[in-house]
């Protein structure tokens, strides 16, 4: 067991950068499968859409129940045995998947490489919490922010151009010697700055978290791809029994002397405001990186790749701003930077309203990207104050409760969004055909009627994303930033060494 840590003397730079390099990798590989699909299903013969898309269903499940149990792996091994293993794993699934000669292989490789990724974002946080002083983090965590960021978004557009003139096998074997050399300086390079401590896993804790979160993930995911919806019998079940099961495990975290993920995060008020708004955030982003690509592809009949290419400088503008963010953050505070950034998500949100079926592309790349700098200017500040409030012992608590709550605010928003979206669609062509019969109208006419009745559902779910987004303003005016002084930090790190 190692001494406990408060604060490194100098950041491990070197460290850090091959931290951010494995995870830059692991990040990036999450995002690249969606627009894949459709060429999976080809190469391997599939004929059923819900079957492929365990490709991307199952990657968040595995995500999704090993998040919860980072807090404990965090407190009980090294950093470098960690990150050793997370990219090992990695490696290993992203082999398996390039020489996948089956689905079930491919879905194999793509579990284990989940595996792996899920402690990468956890690891990476508790290590930048530990090397930077508090009055410091702001601008480190802009820089974690861009990698966490960036990577994911810069992925569709990537995964598009190399869908339409290569083939799929090249999304994991481009990955894959990136992901090596990570391991291979991992091995030589990296050090333990983190502490340690003998700490016991509750397996009660880590069955009912694992069946919980799992539930409600794979019930919300599976929403948009189920012809019945809501409505379906699967949906349902699994919901509400991932529901009960979490309030089971929220109720065995609260009575156990060490529990799997220590709520008591959440007596910091400023960490609780910051994970709300950080909720309704995620739900924001997801709902922008779903409807929009929807309204280009089907209402504008932009192909997948034009329209990544069309998303990239929202993605770049999230990227060049992370790090500007972060400054700002440690300079002026939270407060200010929320609400401007919601500000300016909210009014881009509601100017997506007004998308017709004429809209110019530029118009659409220059409102997709303001969304994203307001975006920007939020994510990662919230998130850091709420972590300036935590002492030291509950950094892998809070960073994992953070991560998971964002994992199911995800799949929870984009469930959401999609259902209304798809609902007022049927209502909107439905009203458009009251009366008439459509197998006598013109082929071209009933397309027009349909990509109708798409946009009006676009445009009506993207209002009610915006006074979802309003939420969050509101909530903002009451951040408060965290006193970061040597004489609180102290007072927070005495009142709570014991409890």
């Amino acid at each position: 067991m190692s001494e406990p840590l408060q604060q490194l003397k100098k950041p491990p730079y070197f460290m850090l950068a091959i931290l951010f390099f494995g995870a830059f990798v692991s990040f990036l590989n999450n995002s690249l499968m969606n627009v894949a699909l459709p060429t999976i299903m080809v190469d391997f013969g599939m004929s059923d859409y819900s079957t492929v898309q365990w490709l991307t269903t199952g990657y968040m499940l595995v995500s999704g129940v090993l998040i919860p149990v980072s807090a404990f792996l965090l407190t009980r091994f090294t950093n470098r045995a960690l990150f050793i293993t997370a990219m090992t794993l990695f490696t290993i699934g992203t082999g398996i998947a390039a020489i996948a000669p089956n689905f079930g292989v491919l879905l194999t490789g793509r579990m284990i490489q989940a595996a792996g990724s899920s402690v990468m974002s956890p690891l990476l946080m508790n290590v930048m919490l530990i090397s930077f002083p508090r009055e410091k983090r702001g601008a480190a965590m802009g820089v974690f922010g861009l990698v966490m960021i960036t990577a994911p978004a810069l992925g569709p557009t990537l995964s598009g151009y190399i869908v339409e003139y290569y083939d799929w096998r090249v999304l994991f074997e481009m990955i894959l010697p990136f992901s090596i050399i990570a391991l291979v300086l991992a091995i030589f390079k990296l050090q333990n700055v983190m502490p340690t401590k003998k700490a016991t896993l509750d397996y009660l804790s880590v069955v009912l978290s694992t069946l919980g979160f799992g539930g409600l993930l794979y019930g919300f995911s599976s929403v948009s791809s189920s012809s019945e919806g809501w409505k379906d019998p699967v949906v349902i079940t699994t919901i509400a029994a991932g529901a009960v099961l979490i309030i089971l495990f929220v109720i065995r975290q609260l009575r156990s002397k060490q529990p799997l993920l220590n709520l008591s995060v959440y007596k910091f008020p400023m960490f609780a405001l910051g994970n709300v708004i950080s909720v309704v955030n995620s739900a924001a982003l997801f709902s922008g990186m779903i409807l929009t690509p929807a309204y280009m592809q089907t209402v504008k009949g932009i192909s997948p790749l034009d329209s990544g290419l069309m998303m990239l400088p929202g993605a770049l503008v999230m990227g060049v701003m992370s790090p500007i963010t972060g400054k700002l953050f440690d300079k002026f505070g939270p407060r200010i930077l929320g609400i401007i950034g919601i500000g300016i998500t909210a009014i881009a949100t509601y100017q997506m309203t007004f998308f017709e079926l004429d809209t110019s592309n530029l118009h659409i790349i220059l409102v997709y990207s303001v969304r994203m700098l307001g975006i920007s200017m939020v994510m990662m500040p919230i998130m850091t104050n709420g972590l300036n409030q935590l002492p030291t012992r509950l950094n892998p608590h809070g960073t994992a409760v953070n991560n998971t709550i964002q994992q199911v605010a995800g799949a929870i928003g984009t469930a959401i969004f999609v259902s209304i979206m798809n609902s007022h669609t049927t209502k909107s062509i439905a009203g458009q055909l009251d009366g008439i019969d459509p197998t006598t109208l013109p082929a071209d006419q009933m397309s027009l009627i349909t990509k109708t009745g798409m946009l009006e559902g676009i445009q009506y779910t993207f209002l009610i994303a915006t006074f979802t987004t309003l939420v969050a303003f509101v909530l903002t005016f009451f951040v408060k930033r965290v006193d970061v002084s040597k004489e609180a930090i102290a007072k927070i790190e005495g009142e709570n060494a014991t409890s």
